[in-house]
């Protein structure tokens, strides 16, 4: 395939393009859900083909074909020449690319144990024991487990000279029980809400969860929620873990340091953003402590890869480094804008789209304290866990998220008490700016989101967050309704 890919380009080559790529991905997938110890459904699916991008006098074409002779391909290189000709006359700014030098290179992401491998019998049984033990506590309606393997290889080649092929493989699975009495509804995921934890890891990742050994707690707290208190509104010290802080930490500045978000493209679907390049260098995104990286060098993280779908290779950059706002996630497009070079965030979720700027690994650097010292210095307030919903403006300044839990703390201790359907709000860099304390690497975990959407067509991208737990002073806390 590489070789008909190679001809392609030397075809387009030959038509004066000023650039060219080529992508062959192979894809495999399996998603097992089991619903209270009983098999709810098993999927299996493959698709392989070819995605052809062609820069001509300042204008994109893409053309992708799941038929994979020679014909085919350079069927869809002819078409992405077209398409690319059609762009070049309309388009109202011509396209330029920031440099980047080729790469020969391979990438593999370390599994250690193929998750193909494990029957599916093994698989379908975790699930059911641990939807089995959940289901023991009588106020426990309903017992979800799921998995979810990939696999894909890509061969990317361009006119630049890069000749790049990669094997990566995603394991991901969670538990949810659902608890249900007179006194309402309440759920609680482990290791991580809808759909649990992700990472460009093996079946040992699945195996290191212990699904089993924590359902039962699992299914204690849902059934305590259902006859917990609500918060009284106001104004709390809160920590919030590290599961909740991936999510604060993707909505409220992977999303906002998208450049092409910035430049607007993205404005009629998912939105703009307040980080304008005015305020780059300049605006204080949150206090000294906060670090935010994009690093898709992480081993094991869901966003790691050896090189983006553009060819560049996978680094970390800083977004915002001592509180200050530094950085974006970057294409070779957005880049060339800026005079910078790209730092890698260029991907599409499969061979039959364009890639487009998407989150790596988007992480909050650990600081230095232990998580009994960030609750030692609250006199009241609470431990956020657990994300249950989420929301953000258009432009990534007003937030609100739901938690599926919170823990109170009272002088310097947690009570052991716990409140139920806890909301918190606040406006980005007001909240960041409040930052007065994150746990140290110890705490500190690569959380998977498999189901990031963004691009018009749609796509769905697989992004990671490392985070640890980190306290906030004075944040409004109320209850989600």
């Amino acid at each position: 395939m590489k070789e008909i890919l190679k001809e392609a380009l030397e075809f387009l080559k030959a038509k004066d393009v000023e650039y060219a790529d080529a992508r062959y991905e192979e894809h495999q997938r399996e998603e097992i859900e089991v619903e209270s110890a009983h098999l709810k459904s098993f999927s299996y699916s493959q698709d392989k083909g070819v995605g052809i991008r062609v820069l001509f006098d300042g204008g994109w074409g893409f053309a992708a074909t799941d038929t994979l002779s020679k014909n085919s391909v350079m069927k869809a290189a002819e078409l992405a020449l077209e398409i690319a000709k059609e762009s070049a006359r309309t388009a109202k700014e011509k396209v330029r690319l920031a440099e980047e030098p080729s790469h020969v290179d391979t990438f593999k992401s370390p599994a250690q144990v193929d998750p193909f491998s494990i029957s599916k019998a093994e698989k379908i049984e975790l699930l059911k024991e641990a939807t089995s033990v959940m289901m023991k506590n009588e106020k426990v309606k309903r017992a979800v487990g799921t998995m979810d393997f990939r696999k894909i290889h890509k061969v990317f080649v361009n006119t630049e000279g890069s000749d790049i092929e990669q094997d990566i493989t995603i394991s991901g699975a969670g538990i949810v029980a659902f608890a249900v009495s007179e006194e309402g509804f309440q759920v609680r995921s482990y290791p991580s809400s809808f759909g649990g934890d992700y990472a460009t890891r093996g079946w040992e990742f699945v195996q290191e969860m212990k699904l089993i050994e924590n359902a039962e707690k699992v299914a204690g707290e849902a059934a305590a929620l259902l006859s917990a208190p609500e918060i009284e509104p106001g104004e709390y010290d809160i920590i919030i873990d590290g599961q909740q802080m991936s999510l604060q930490v993707h909505e409220s500045c992977g999303h906002p340091t998208e450049l092409d978000r910035v430049f607007g493209s993205e404005i009629s679907f998912a939105g703009g953003s307040f980080l304008q390049p005015e305020l780059l260098n300049k605006l204080k995104y949150g206090s000294d402590i906060v670090n935010i990286t994009a690093d898709a060098t992480l081993e094991g993280g869901l966003g790691s890869f050896g090189y983006d779908d553009e060819g560049v290779k996978a680094r970390m950059s800083y977004l915002v480094k001592d509180g200050l706002f530094v950085g974006y996630l970057m294409d070779r497009q957005t880049a060339a804008k800026l005079g910078l070079r790209s730092n890698g965030a260029a991907r599409a979720d499969s061979w039959s789209n364009m890639p487009i700027i998407r989150m790596t690994n988007i992480n909050l650097l650990p600081g230095d304290k232990t998580l009994d010292e960030l609750i030692s210095e609250i006199d009241y307030g609470f431990l956020l866990a657990t994300n249950k919903s989420w929301s953000i403006d258009d432009m990534r300044v007003n937030f609100q998220f739901a938690t599926e839990i919170a823990y109170e703390i009272k002088g310097g201790k947690l009570t052991g008490k716990i409140f139920k359907n806890p909301v918190y709000y606040g406006k980005t860099t007001e909240f960041w700016n409040s930052c007065d304390g994150i746990a140290n690497k110890d705490f500190w975990h690569i959380w998977g989101v498999p189901n990031c959407g963004k691009g018009q067509p749609g796509q769905v991208m697989w992004v990671g967050h490392g985070t640890s737990p980190a306290r906030f002073r004075k944040v409004k806390v109320g209850v989600a309704r």
